[in-house]
């Protein structure tokens, strides 16, 4: 009986797999099983640092805005001010906070002050 060849749809899944491995180095871009775990821990690690990066972004606006706000003549805490914030139903998130500490610093000192009267 003679050996049965595989078809074209294993060669099209190896297929697919090298261009997705086409950018590594060595092995892991040549060998298919190499290739096959690979392309499963980077699927692995992008997914991981997408929520990785919502969160160092978060502590990056956190100590911009710390650092703003300690450099306030009237010394004040980033917790109060977050907090007084609240209870002023000013609704600002951390994000557009921080866009004010960089690009205008005495437009925040304003919000502070304003929050401690």
């Amino acid at each position: 009986m003679t050996r049965i060849r595989r078809g074209y749809i294993a060669r099209r899944r190896r297929t697919k797999i090298r261009l997705f491995t086409s950018s590594f180095r060595g092995a892991h871009s040549r060998l298919t099983r190499t290739m096959t775990q690979q392309k499963i821990r980077a699927l692995v690690s992008s997914h991981r640092d997408r929520d990785r990066k919502k969160r160092d972004f978060r502590r990056l606006w956190i100590a911009r805005i710390n650092a703003v706000i300690r450099g306030n003549p009237v010394f004040y805490i980033y917790s109060r001010f977050i907090h007084n914030l609240y209870k002023g139903q000013l609704l600002l998130n951390r994000k557009i906070l921080a866009q004010i500490a960089i690009s205008n610093r005495n437009c925040l000192y304003m919000i502070s002050n304003e929050i401690i009267k």
